[in-house]
């Protein structure tokens, strides 16, 4: 979980629905999609954005199939990895192919929040 302390940008908590470390101010789980703050104020759709957004697709060759393990790592600005996870794995057998999209997903934090340095 995150450094930062309850009530600040940045503060994180675990998802009831499915364990998964989720920021705190969010009113929905964005790994199950489970909802899990009904009296949270809605956040206008116009200030969302998406920073990154990667998509790809694999294709197995035609004569052979391989395995397949999904890794996202996050670092900060010095490089230093804070998170590792596996977010998939699987095979492609002949013929299959699988695509990937990786997004950031964000809403500016209020001011009232901000962790000071």
């Amino acid at each position: 979980m995150s450094a930062a302390r309850p009530g600040t940008t940045g503060a994180t908590r675990t998802c009831p629905h499915c364990k998964t470390v989720i920021l705190e101010s969010s009113p929905v789980c964005p790994a199950c999609r489970g909802h899990l703050r009904f009296d949270a104020p809605a956040v206008d759709s116009s200030e969302r954005f998406v920073p990154l957004q990667v998509e790809g697709t694999i294709n197995a060759p035609a004569d052979s199939a391989f395995e397949y393990t999904m890794v996202v790592v996050i670092r900060d600005e010095n490089g230093r990895e804070i998170s590792r996870h596996v977010a998939g794995v699987g095979a492609v057998f002949p013929g299959e192919s699988r695509s990937f999209n990786v997004s950031v997903e964000a809403v500016p934090a209020s001011a009232g929040k901000r962790r000071r340095h």
